[in-house]
Protein backbone atom coordinates (compact mmCIF):
# COMPACT_ATOMS: atom_id res chain seq x y z
CA UNK A 1 0.00 0.00 0.00
CA UNK A 2 1.20 3.30 -1.04
CA UNK A 3 1.11 5.26 2.17
CA UNK A 4 1.37 8.54 0.89
CA UNK A 5 -2.59 8.02 -0.24
CA UNK A 6 -3.08 7.91 3.94
CA UNK A 7 -4.56 11.07 5.68
CA UNK A 8 -2.50 12.00 8.71
CA UNK A 9 -5.41 10.52 10.42
CA UNK A 10 -5.17 7.44 8.95
CA UNK A 11 -1.45 7.57 9.62
CA UNK A 12 -1.82 8.30 13.31
CA UNK A 13 -4.99 6.09 13.72
CA UNK A 14 -2.82 2.93 12.69
CA UNK A 15 -0.54 3.33 15.44
CA UNK A 16 -2.98 2.74 18.11
CA UNK A 17 -4.54 -0.16 19.57
CA UNK A 18 -6.84 0.22 22.95
CA UNK A 19 -8.66 -2.45 24.87
CA UNK A 20 -12.40 -2.80 25.51
CA UNK A 21 -14.60 -2.34 28.50
CA UNK A 22 -17.38 -3.75 27.63
CA UNK A 23 -18.77 -7.19 25.60
CA UNK A 24 -20.04 -5.68 22.83
CA UNK A 25 -19.13 -2.36 20.64
CA UNK A 26 -19.66 0.52 22.25
CA UNK A 27 -20.27 4.34 20.75
CA UNK A 28 -16.58 4.81 21.80
CA UNK A 29 -14.92 1.80 19.90
CA UNK A 30 -17.53 2.55 16.55
CA UNK A 31 -16.11 6.18 17.02
CA UNK A 32 -12.44 4.57 17.50
CA UNK A 33 -12.88 2.84 14.32
CA UNK A 34 -14.79 4.74 11.81
CA UNK A 35 -13.35 8.52 12.72
CA UNK A 36 -10.38 7.62 14.26
CA UNK A 37 -9.35 4.97 12.25
CA UNK A 38 -7.47 3.22 14.80
CA UNK A 39 -5.14 0.06 14.08
CA UNK A 40 -6.41 -2.49 16.50
CA UNK A 41 -8.27 -4.17 19.19
CA UNK A 42 -7.33 -6.31 22.04
CA UNK A 43 -9.40 -8.50 23.83
CA UNK A 44 -9.75 -9.82 27.27
CA UNK A 45 -11.86 -12.89 29.00
CA UNK A 46 -14.20 -9.77 30.48
CA UNK A 47 -14.94 -9.03 26.55
CA UNK A 48 -17.22 -12.17 26.32
CA UNK A 49 -18.97 -15.03 28.36
CA UNK A 50 -18.83 -17.71 25.61
CA UNK A 51 -16.68 -19.16 22.66
CA UNK A 52 -19.47 -18.13 20.74
CA UNK A 53 -19.46 -14.51 22.07
CA UNK A 54 -15.47 -14.33 21.06
CA UNK A 55 -16.44 -15.20 17.58
CA UNK A 56 -19.37 -12.68 17.32
CA UNK A 57 -17.83 -10.11 18.69
CA UNK A 58 -14.79 -10.61 16.59
CA UNK A 59 -16.70 -10.99 13.19
CA UNK A 60 -18.71 -7.38 14.16
CA UNK A 61 -15.12 -5.47 14.86
CA UNK A 62 -13.86 -6.82 11.63
CA UNK A 63 -16.83 -5.75 9.71
CA UNK A 64 -17.02 -2.30 11.40
CA UNK A 65 -13.64 -1.77 10.24
CA UNK A 66 -14.02 -3.29 6.46
CA UNK A 67 -14.77 0.67 4.84
CA UNK A 68 -11.68 1.43 6.33
CA UNK A 69 -8.33 1.40 4.00
CA UNK A 70 -5.92 -1.08 6.12
CA UNK A 71 -7.58 -3.99 8.36
CA UNK A 72 -7.07 -4.57 12.15
CA UNK A 73 -4.75 -5.73 14.37
CA UNK A 74 -7.43 -8.46 16.40
CA UNK A 75 -5.26 -8.71 19.37
CA UNK A 76 -4.78 -10.58 22.60
CA UNK A 77 -2.01 -11.87 25.36
CA UNK A 78 -2.94 -15.64 25.31
CA UNK A 79 0.06 -17.01 27.94
CA UNK A 80 -1.72 -19.50 29.90
CA UNK A 81 -1.07 -20.49 33.42
CA UNK A 82 -2.67 -17.29 35.13
CA UNK A 83 -2.91 -14.72 31.67
CA UNK A 84 -5.99 -17.49 30.31
CA UNK A 85 -8.00 -14.99 28.21
CA UNK A 86 -9.89 -17.50 26.78
CA UNK A 87 -13.81 -18.24 27.57
CA UNK A 88 -14.69 -20.88 30.20
CA UNK A 89 -15.56 -24.04 27.27
CA UNK A 90 -11.73 -23.89 26.62
CA UNK A 91 -9.39 -25.64 28.90
CA UNK A 92 -6.61 -23.77 30.22
CA UNK A 93 -3.02 -24.30 29.43
CA UNK A 94 -0.27 -24.51 32.24
CA UNK A 95 1.94 -21.66 32.66
CA UNK A 96 4.83 -21.76 30.39
CA UNK A 97 7.61 -22.55 33.42
CA UNK A 98 5.46 -25.65 33.91
CA UNK A 99 5.34 -26.47 30.61
CA UNK A 100 9.38 -25.99 29.76
CA UNK A 101 10.56 -27.63 32.92
CA UNK A 102 8.67 -30.60 33.05
CA UNK A 103 7.44 -31.01 29.21
CA UNK A 104 10.66 -29.62 27.53
CA UNK A 105 11.05 -28.75 23.97
CA UNK A 106 8.01 -31.09 22.96
CA UNK A 107 5.31 -29.94 25.42
CA UNK A 108 6.51 -26.39 24.22
CA UNK A 109 5.79 -26.57 20.73
CA UNK A 110 2.68 -28.72 21.86
CA UNK A 111 1.04 -25.60 24.06
CA UNK A 112 2.53 -22.92 21.28
CA UNK A 113 0.40 -24.99 18.09
CA UNK A 114 -2.35 -25.91 20.46
CA UNK A 115 -2.71 -21.79 20.82
CA UNK A 116 -1.65 -20.44 18.22
CA UNK A 117 -4.27 -22.75 15.90
CA UNK A 118 -7.26 -21.38 18.63
CA UNK A 119 -6.06 -17.89 17.65
CA UNK A 120 -5.83 -18.09 14.30
CA UNK A 121 -9.07 -20.15 13.83
CA UNK A 122 -11.20 -17.91 16.15
CA UNK A 123 -10.14 -14.85 14.38
CA UNK A 124 -7.27 -13.34 15.86
CA UNK A 125 -4.15 -12.24 14.51
CA UNK A 126 -1.53 -11.05 17.01
CA UNK A 127 -0.52 -12.37 20.80
CA UNK A 128 1.18 -10.32 22.92
CA UNK A 129 3.54 -13.69 24.08
CA UNK A 130 5.77 -15.67 24.48
CA UNK A 131 7.25 -13.77 27.83
CA UNK A 132 11.77 -13.73 27.32
CA UNK A 133 11.96 -12.38 31.32
CA UNK A 134 13.98 -14.30 32.83
CA UNK A 135 12.48 -15.93 35.91
CA UNK A 136 14.76 -14.86 39.07
CA UNK A 137 11.65 -14.51 41.58
CA UNK A 138 9.24 -16.66 42.93
CA UNK A 139 6.33 -18.35 41.16
CA UNK A 140 3.70 -15.57 42.92
CA UNK A 141 5.92 -12.39 41.14
CA UNK A 142 3.64 -10.59 38.76
CA UNK A 143 5.63 -12.56 36.33
CA UNK A 144 7.07 -15.64 38.09
CA UNK A 145 5.86 -18.60 36.27
CA UNK A 146 5.17 -16.98 33.21
CA UNK A 147 8.98 -17.82 31.97
CA UNK A 148 10.04 -20.26 30.50
CA UNK A 149 13.34 -20.62 32.60
CA UNK A 150 15.58 -19.60 35.23
CA UNK A 151 18.35 -18.84 33.05
CA UNK A 152 19.17 -16.95 29.39
CA UNK A 153 19.48 -20.41 27.45
CA UNK A 154 16.45 -21.90 28.59
CA UNK A 155 14.63 -18.68 28.46
CA UNK A 156 15.87 -18.52 24.72
CA UNK A 157 15.56 -22.09 23.95
CA UNK A 158 11.82 -22.53 25.08
CA UNK A 159 10.74 -19.27 24.46
CA UNK A 160 12.34 -18.56 20.63
CA UNK A 161 10.89 -22.03 19.83
CA UNK A 162 6.89 -21.05 21.20
CA UNK A 163 7.52 -17.48 19.02
CA UNK A 164 7.92 -19.78 15.55
CA UNK A 165 5.30 -22.15 16.65
CA UNK A 166 2.89 -19.03 16.94
CA UNK A 167 4.37 -17.49 13.35
CA UNK A 168 4.23 -20.54 11.70
CA UNK A 169 0.26 -20.63 12.52
CA UNK A 170 -0.06 -17.59 11.18
CA UNK A 171 -0.33 -15.37 13.96
CA UNK A 172 1.88 -12.46 14.40
CA UNK A 173 4.11 -13.13 18.02
CA UNK A 174 5.41 -9.89 20.18
CA UNK A 175 8.14 -10.94 22.30
CA UNK A 176 8.03 -9.09 25.53
CA UNK A 177 8.89 -7.37 27.93
CA UNK A 178 12.13 -5.99 26.52
CA UNK A 179 14.21 -5.57 28.77
CA UNK A 180 13.52 -7.83 30.81
CA UNK A 181 11.62 -7.82 34.26
CA UNK A 182 14.48 -10.36 35.33
CA UNK A 183 16.13 -7.80 37.72
CA UNK A 184 13.22 -6.32 39.12
CA UNK A 185 10.59 -6.86 42.53
CA UNK A 186 7.72 -4.87 42.03
CA UNK A 187 5.16 -4.81 39.93
CA UNK A 188 4.90 -2.62 36.90
CA UNK A 189 0.69 -2.75 36.56
CA UNK A 190 0.87 -0.43 40.01
CA UNK A 191 4.29 1.04 40.24
CA UNK A 192 7.60 1.61 37.92
CA UNK A 193 10.13 -0.82 38.55
CA UNK A 194 13.79 0.24 39.15
CA UNK A 195 16.13 -1.55 36.86
CA UNK A 196 19.88 -1.01 38.42
CA UNK A 197 22.35 -3.01 36.36
CA UNK A 198 24.53 -1.46 34.01
CA UNK A 199 23.67 -1.82 30.64
CA UNK A 200 26.69 -4.43 30.15
CA UNK A 201 24.92 -6.91 32.99
CA UNK A 202 21.74 -6.04 31.28
CA UNK A 203 23.11 -7.12 27.87
CA UNK A 204 24.90 -10.17 28.81
CA UNK A 205 21.52 -11.38 31.18
CA UNK A 206 18.22 -9.89 30.74
CA UNK A 207 18.13 -8.76 27.42
CA UNK A 208 19.91 -11.62 25.57
CA UNK A 209 16.83 -13.72 25.23
CA UNK A 210 15.11 -10.74 23.11
CA UNK A 211 18.78 -10.47 20.79
CA UNK A 212 18.50 -13.58 20.10
CA UNK A 213 14.93 -13.69 19.47
CA UNK A 214 15.33 -10.82 16.85
CA UNK A 215 18.32 -12.89 14.73
CA UNK A 216 15.93 -15.59 14.87
CA UNK A 217 12.93 -13.60 13.32
CA UNK A 218 11.19 -11.75 15.57
CA UNK A 219 8.40 -9.68 14.21
CA UNK A 220 7.45 -7.41 17.02
CA UNK A 221 8.30 -6.99 20.74
CA UNK A 222 6.54 -5.27 23.52
CA UNK A 223 9.00 -2.52 25.24
CA UNK A 224 8.19 -2.55 29.63
CA UNK A 225 7.08 0.12 31.70
CA UNK A 226 11.05 -0.40 33.40
CA UNK A 227 13.21 2.82 34.33
CA UNK A 228 16.80 1.94 33.60
CA UNK A 229 18.52 4.73 35.19
CA UNK A 230 21.62 4.75 33.17
CA UNK A 231 19.80 4.95 30.00
CA UNK A 232 15.98 6.16 30.77
CA UNK A 233 16.43 8.93 33.46
CA UNK A 234 13.55 8.84 35.51
CA UNK A 235 11.18 7.87 32.35
CA UNK A 236 10.43 4.21 31.56
CA UNK A 237 12.05 2.42 28.56
CA UNK A 238 8.74 2.71 26.97
CA UNK A 239 8.58 6.62 26.61
CA UNK A 240 12.45 6.95 26.65
CA UNK A 241 13.26 8.12 22.82
CA UNK A 242 16.66 7.27 23.93
CA UNK A 243 16.35 3.72 24.74
CA UNK A 244 13.97 3.32 21.83
CA UNK A 245 15.73 4.78 18.98
CA UNK A 246 19.70 4.49 20.14
CA UNK A 247 18.97 0.55 21.43
CA UNK A 248 16.10 -1.18 20.10
CA UNK A 249 16.59 0.17 16.77
CA UNK A 250 20.36 1.32 16.33
CA UNK A 251 22.38 -1.42 18.58
CA UNK A 252 19.92 -4.13 18.41
CA UNK A 253 19.50 -3.64 14.60
CA UNK A 254 15.44 -4.13 15.42
CA UNK A 255 13.27 -2.95 12.53
CA UNK A 256 9.89 -4.91 13.24
CA UNK A 257 6.98 -3.01 15.51
CA UNK A 258 7.62 -1.83 18.75
CA UNK A 259 4.68 -1.98 21.10
CA UNK A 260 4.10 -0.04 24.42
CA UNK A 261 2.80 -2.11 27.33
CA UNK A 262 -0.37 -0.80 28.29
CA UNK A 263 -0.20 2.62 29.21
CA UNK A 264 -3.57 2.43 31.07
CA UNK A 265 -1.02 0.70 34.04
CA UNK A 266 -1.60 2.88 37.02
CA UNK A 267 2.09 4.21 37.61
CA UNK A 268 2.22 5.38 34.04
CA UNK A 269 -1.76 6.57 34.15
CA UNK A 270 -0.40 8.50 38.12
CA UNK A 271 2.70 9.69 37.06
CA UNK A 272 1.97 11.35 33.61
CA UNK A 273 -1.51 11.64 32.86
CA UNK A 274 -3.55 9.78 29.92
CA UNK A 275 -2.93 12.47 27.39
CA UNK A 276 0.94 13.42 28.52
CA UNK A 277 1.67 9.54 28.30
CA UNK A 278 0.16 8.84 25.25
CA UNK A 279 2.46 12.18 23.61
CA UNK A 280 5.22 10.52 25.04
CA UNK A 281 4.78 7.57 23.72
CA UNK A 282 4.47 8.71 20.15
CA UNK A 283 7.64 11.18 20.75
CA UNK A 284 9.78 8.13 21.97
CA UNK A 285 9.50 5.86 18.61
CA UNK A 286 6.98 2.89 19.53
CA UNK A 287 5.23 2.57 16.47
CA UNK A 288 2.23 1.54 18.37
CA UNK A 289 0.50 2.71 21.30
CA UNK A 290 -1.48 0.47 23.36
CA UNK A 291 -4.03 1.88 26.09
CA UNK A 292 -7.72 2.00 27.00
CA UNK A 293 -8.89 5.26 29.02
CA UNK A 294 -12.24 7.12 28.81
CA UNK A 295 -13.54 8.67 25.96
CA UNK A 296 -12.98 12.12 26.59
CA UNK A 297 -9.29 11.44 27.53
CA UNK A 298 -8.28 9.35 23.97
CA UNK A 299 -10.28 11.82 22.31
CA UNK A 300 -8.31 14.56 23.72
CA UNK A 301 -5.04 12.84 23.10
CA UNK A 302 -5.44 11.90 19.43
CA UNK A 303 -6.50 15.56 18.43
CA UNK A 304 -3.39 16.90 20.39
CA UNK A 305 -0.93 13.98 18.48
CA UNK A 306 -2.72 15.36 15.12
CA UNK A 307 -1.85 18.72 15.72
CA UNK A 308 1.25 17.85 16.71
CA UNK A 309 1.79 15.78 13.40
CA UNK A 310 0.45 18.72 11.11
CA UNK A 311 2.61 21.63 12.55
CA UNK A 312 5.60 19.13 12.39
CA UNK A 313 6.15 19.25 15.85
CA UNK A 314 6.15 15.81 15.86
CA UNK A 315 7.53 15.10 12.30
CA UNK A 316 5.79 13.24 9.83
CA UNK A 317 9.21 11.34 8.31
CA UNK A 318 8.94 9.71 12.15
CA UNK A 319 5.21 8.64 11.74
CA UNK A 320 5.51 7.26 7.92
CA UNK A 321 8.33 4.77 9.00
CA UNK A 322 5.82 3.62 11.64
CA UNK A 323 3.06 3.43 9.40
CA UNK A 324 5.30 1.57 7.08
CA UNK A 325 6.55 -1.23 9.27
CA UNK A 326 2.74 -1.77 11.13
CA UNK A 327 1.46 -2.14 6.94
CA UNK A 328 4.51 -4.44 6.10
CA UNK A 329 3.65 -6.56 8.94
CA UNK A 330 -0.69 -6.57 8.38
CA UNK A 331 0.86 -7.37 4.82
CA UNK A 332 3.45 -10.43 5.61
CA UNK A 333 0.39 -11.95 7.91
CA UNK A 334 -2.05 -11.43 5.08
CA UNK A 335 -4.62 -10.18 7.63
CA UNK A 336 -7.79 -9.42 6.02
CA UNK A 337 -11.41 -7.94 7.50
CA UNK A 338 -13.45 -10.30 5.23
CA UNK A 339 -11.61 -13.74 6.01
CA UNK A 340 -14.07 -16.75 7.38
CA UNK A 341 -14.02 -17.15 11.01
CA UNK A 342 -14.20 -20.75 11.81
CA UNK A 343 -13.76 -21.27 14.69
CA UNK A 344 -12.06 -24.35 16.51
CA UNK A 345 -13.83 -27.60 17.89
CA UNK A 346 -13.87 -27.44 21.41
CA UNK A 347 -14.36 -30.62 22.39
CA UNK A 348 -11.03 -31.95 19.87
CA UNK A 349 -8.68 -28.86 21.47
CA UNK A 350 -9.71 -29.49 24.97
CA UNK A 351 -8.01 -33.15 24.08
CA UNK A 352 -5.47 -31.74 22.91
CA UNK A 353 -5.49 -28.97 25.76
CA UNK A 354 -5.67 -31.92 28.30
CA UNK A 355 -2.89 -34.24 26.78
CA UNK A 356 -0.14 -31.08 27.97
CA UNK A 357 -2.46 -30.84 31.08
CA UNK A 358 -1.52 -33.96 32.12
CA UNK A 359 1.74 -33.94 31.45
CA UNK A 360 2.82 -31.12 32.73
CA UNK A 361 0.45 -30.42 35.67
Amino acid sequence: MDIDKLTIQEKIGQMIMVGMDTNYITERIETLITKYKIGGIILYRKNFNTYQDMLNLIRELKTLNQKNKIPLFIAIDQEGGRVNRMPKELLNLPAANKIATIGGKEYVKKSAQITGEILKKSGFNLNFAPVLDIKKFSDDHPIGDRCYGENKEDVVKFGIGAMKEMQNSGIISVIKHFPGHGSTKIDSHRFLPIVNKNLEQLEQEDIYPFTQAIQNGADALLVGHLVIKEITGIYPASLSRKFIIEYVRRKYKFNGVVFTDDLKMKAIKFLFGASSAIEKAFQAGNDVIVFRFNQKEEKRAIEKITKMVESQKIKIGRINRSVKRIISLKEKYKISDSEEIEGVNVEEINKRIQEVRDKCI
